[in-house]
């Protein structure tokens, strides 16, 4: 019989690390050329005027300007930059 309880393994004990994701410029905030606005998964937030969109989603602008945001419809929404 033995002494000692054996140690069973756990399987807990793991987590990922966080992304870091959502909205990175707010409306009426102004940007520069590259500037990053959103990070998402997937294409929550559609893409507007003067912006363009990276391989995993990100948003970006391509001019300076001025952000803003706009909804389309009901619940879908975009992005936009315009110039100053």
């Amino acid at each position: 019989m033995a002494h000692k309880k054996g140690s069973g393994s756990t399987k807990n004990g793991r987590d990922s690390n966080s992304k870091r994701l959502g909205v990175k410029k707010y409306g009426g905030e102004k940007v520069n050329i590259g500037n990053i606005l959103i990070r998402q998964r997937g294409n929550k937030f559609k893409l507007g005027n003067n912006v363009a969109q990276g391989k995993d989603y990100t948003i970006f602008s391509l001019i300076s300007g001025i952000v803003r945001f706009e909804i389309i419809k009901k619940k879908k929404r975009k992005v936009s930059v315009y110039p100053i």
